[in-house]
C-alpha cells in the first residue's frame, strides 16, 4: 500500500497547483457575499454563457432579474433553470433583439412601464468575429449589436436608472479593444474590405469609449458605469474564432488552454463583483480587467473621440444628445450616418420616422 502513497500525493500536489494556477489566471470568485434583496437587474444576453452565469448569481443572491434575449425559447428554459436551482421566483425572460432598434424600443418600453426600478443593467449580450452581416437597421452586424444596440437600450433606462439611484450599469468590453480603431469615415465597413478581426475590435473601443463619456454625463445622479474584460470564457462567443477545430489545437493545446479558459460561472465574477461589491459605490468610468482596475488602451482615453463618438451614436439610433427620440427630418445628414450606403441611410430615415410615431 506504500508503495502508492507517493505518486498519489505528487498526483495530489500537481492537481492542487494547478487549481490554484487556474484560480490565480482566472481571478477566482466575487469577494463580497453582498445580497441584492429587492433590487432589480436587467442583463442582456442571459439564455447561455456569461450572461446566464451572472443572472444565476444574481438571482441566488436575492435579485430580482429580467433576462433580455434573443431567442425566447432558449431564454424561457434558462429562467425556469435559474428559478428551480436558486428558488427565486422573480427570475423572468423577456425578448430583446439587439440587432433591431424596433426591438429595443420595445425591451424598453416594457422595463419603464413595467418595472418600478432598475437598479443595474449589465450590457452582456454580444458577437464576436462573426462573417460580415448587417443589422435590421443597415448596421455592421458587430458595432450595431456590440455598441450601438447597448447604446440606445442603455440612453432608453437611463431615468429609471436616475430614478433607482444609487444604480450601476456594467459594459462588457474585451482586452481586444486595444487593438481596435474607430473609423468614424466608414464604421460599418462599407468603403473598406471587411475585417471581422478589426470589427470586433472596434466594437469593443467603442464600449470603453461609451462608459467613460457616459459616466461623464451621468455625474451627480448616483448611477455609476465601469467596463469590464471578464477574461478568456470558455461560452458561444467564440465559435467563429476556429479555436479547436484542429487536431493539433485539440489534443496539444487544449490542456494548457483548459488552465487559461474559465467557465462561465467563473467568468462571469467580474460582473456580479461590479455589480454587487460594497467597495464599487460611487466607482465610476473605469476599466476593469476581471477585477482590477486597469487603466485601458490610450486611445480609450482619448475624451474627444468618446465626445464623437456619443454624437454619432445618438444620431444613428434616432436619440437627441439628451437621450430623448429625435423627430423625423426630412433628409439626413451625410456625416451624421458616418459613411453608411444609401441603402442604410434609406433605413436611418425610415427609423426616424418609426421613432417620430413612437414617441406621438
Amino acid at each position: 500500500m506504500s508503495r502508492f502513497i507517493l505518486p498519489v500525493s505528487v498526483f495530489g500536489t500537481v492537481a492542487g497547483c494547478a487549481v490554484l494556477l487556474k484560480n490565480h489566471v482566472t481571478g477566482g470568485r466575487c469577494p463580497s457575499k453582498a445580497t441584492i434583496k429587492g433590487k432589480t437587474v436587467v442583463i442582456t444576453g442571459a439564455n447561455t454563457g456569461i450572461g446566464k452565469a451572472t443572472a444565476q448569481e444574481l438571482a441566488t443572491r436575492g435579485g430580482r432579474i429580467i433576462m433580455g434575449c434573443r431567442d425566447m425559447e432558449k431564454c424561457e428554459t434558462a429562467a425556469k433553470e435559474i428559478r428551480g436551482k436558486t428558488l427565486n421566483p422573480h427570475v423572468y425572460a423577456c425578448h430583446l433583439d439587439l440587432a433591431s432598434m424596433k426591438s429595443i424600443r420595445e425591451f424598453a418600453e416594457k422595463i419603464n412601464q413595467e418595472e418600478k426600478r432598475v437598479d443595474i443593467l449589465i450590457n452582456n449580450a454580444g458577437v464576436m468575429r462573426c462573417p460580415a452581416g448587417k443589422t435590421e437597421d443597415g448596421f455592421d452586424i458587430q458595432f450595431g449589436v456590440n455598441h450601438l444596440g447597448h447604446f440606445l437600450l442603455t440612453n432608453l433606462l437611463l431615468e429609471k436608472l436616475k430614478e433607482s439611484a444609487p444604480s450601476r450599469v456594467i459594459n462588457l468590453a474585451s482586452l481586444a479593444h486595444i487593438v481596435g480603431k474607430i473609423d468614424f469615415n466608414d464604421l460599418n465597413w462599407e468603403k473598406k474590405k471587411f475585417d471581422t478581426k478589426q470589427a470586433y475590435c472596434q466594437s469593443k473601443l467603442a464600449n470603453v469609449l461609451f462608459t467613460r463619456e457616459l459616466a461623464k454625463r451621468l455625474e451627480g445622479t448616483r448611477v455609476t458605469v465601469n467596463a469590464v474584460h471578464p477574461g478568456v470564457v470558455a461560452t458561444e462567443l467564440g465559435r467563429h474564432t476556429g479555436l479547436h477545430q484542429s487536431q493539433f489545437s485539440s489534443s496539444v493545446l487544449s490542456p494548457f488552454f483548459s488552465l487559461l479558459v474559465k467557465s462561465p460561472e467563473l467568468g462571469a465574477q467580474p460582473s456580479v463583483f461590479l455589480a454587487v461589491a460594497e467597495e464599487m459605490e460611487g466607482v465610476t468610468g473605469q476599466y476593469y480587467d476581471v477585477m482590477t482596475e486597469k487603466e485601458p488602451a490610450p486611445q480609450a482615453l482619448d475624451d474627444e473621440a468618446a465626445r464623437r463618438l456619443w454624437e454619432v451614436s445618438s444620431r444613428l439610433v434616432g436619440l437627441q444628445d439628451g437621450g430623448q427620440p429625435c423627430e423625423a427630418k426630412p433628409s439626413v445628414d451625410r456625416q451624421s450616418k458616418a459613411g453608411l450606403t444609401d441603402s442604410a441611410q434609406t433605413l436611418g430615415q425610415k427609423l426616424e420616422q418609426d421613432v417620430s410615431t413612437v414617441g406621438s
